[in-house]
């Protein structure tokens, strides 16, 4: 008897399981040609479903990147990244994080088989440490074909390795925007990305040690960004939300909207805004302006004035705004690289590779339409992982 009962518990527990599971839904592949290929993962259902699947599907990567990269974080950089920092700031900043991303974390936890304390923790670990990058955005009479390209540029250590954990994903909500995400194994928030609508987003951080400790009381870019892809349609609802956000720290933007084509450079440093637009006498680095054209390159802005002021009569295609992206990598520390073409709804992608930086090596198209709708059944891809 107890035998009988014992047999129809463990039956019970595994159809509880996989119903749970079945609940999500997502697909891997590969994208690019060894040694510069990345894993695209396509994920659908609700925020929890989403980062279930997502953990799931990158269950080996996460579970050795993620411990890995806090250790050395908090190797590198001491007690500023210490457990107690990290935990602090997610305590300050969870209250303007919206219910979506504590339950996709939720999720991810549950996949990838990690301590939900130890996923918080690195994803704080950008919120306090500095960084330098690069957003440039050129549309119209800049461009031959009038679409808006942009580019964004990781410009982080290589040391971390982050570049052996790629991974690029796809999110198709249940309710909200598809979007895509160029991230590392494990990484729910967003760097930078674009959207089902052509909205694209920019970061290049501005914030040096020197003003530390932040103020930790508001939201993060990277869940910012992940709020404005999966809900702003225009680029003026992209900018409201930035605006509406209670942000931390210093950074500048570029937010851009193929569908006008149009973009906006922004210098975020909270709680102050200021919001340019292209050809602006009143932008910081006027009077070198152009019109079409919005940038922010930090110590390489000698470096992109000189390649706008080449090809921004209309000369720019994907070709030259990938030469753009490569020539403005900062050497030694240039982590990963994406170039969009916003109307096209399409992205180039590069990373590091070892201690190569990621403007040195070939940067893999990814276009949204091979994904968006999610249907599994007919990409043109082979799937190496399927969940459920």
């Amino acid at each position: 008897m107890k035998t009988h009962t014992k047999t129809r518990l463990g039956i019970f527990c595994l159809c509880c399981v996989a119903a749970c599971h079945a609940w999500a839904e997502g697909y891997r592949v590969t994208l690019g040609t060894a040694p510069d290929c990345f894993p695209v993962v396509v994920v659908t259902g609700t925020p929890k479903e989403m980062g279930l699947a997502l953990g799931a599907l990158m269950r080996p990567e996460i579970q050795t990147f993620a411990p890995r990269f806090l250790e050395m974080a908090q190797q590198e950089e001491g007690g500023k990244l210490s457990a107690t920092n990290l935990d602090k700031a997610w305590e300050s900043m969870e209250p303007f994080m919206g219910p979506q991303f504590v339950e996709e974390m939720e999720g991810l936890e549950e996949g990838a088989g990690l301590p939900l304390q130890l996923l918080k923790r690195v994803h704080m670990i950008p919120a306090i440490s500095e960084y330098s990058c690069s957003g440039i955005a050129m549309w119209g009479k800049a461009t031959r074909n009038g679409h808006l390209y942009q580019i964004r540029n990781l410009d982080y250590t290589t040391t971390a390795h982050l570049q052996d954990f790629r991974c690029v994903v796809v999110y198709i909500p249940k309710n909200g925007l598809a979007h895509i995400n160029p991230s590392f194994a494990g990484s729910i928030g967003c760097h930078t990305g674009m959207n089902e609508e052509g909205i694209t987003l920019t970061e290049i951080g501005d914030s040096p040690a020197s003003d530390g400790p932040y103020d930790m009381h508001g939201l993060h870019f990277m869940i910012m960004f992940r709020q404005i892809l999966s809900s702003a349609k225009t680029l003026d609802e992209a900018v409201q939300m930035i605006k509406d956000a209670k942000r931390i720290k210093k950074y500048h933007f570029v937010v851009g909207d193929g569908k006008i084509p149009a973009a906006v450079k922004m210098k975020a440093w909270a709680p102050d805004l200021v919001i340019w637009k292209d050809n602006d006498p009143t932008d910081e680095l006027a009077p070198t302006v152009f019109p079409d054209i919005v940038y922010h390159a930090e110590s390489r802005d000698p470096t992109a004035q000189a390649h706008l002021g080449e090809y921004g009569q209309g000369r720019y295609d994907i070709d030259a705004v990938i030469q753009l992206s490569k020539s403005v990598g900062t050497l030694g520390g240039n982590l990963m690289n994406v170039a969009y073409d916003a109307t096209a709804r399409e992205a180039w992608i590069s990373y590091a590779l070892g201690d190569e930086c990621a403007y040195r090596r070939p940067y893999v198209r990814v276009k949204m339409s091979d994904f968006v709708p999610y249907n599994p059944a007919q990409t043109r891809f082979k799937i190496e992982k399927q969940f459920p």
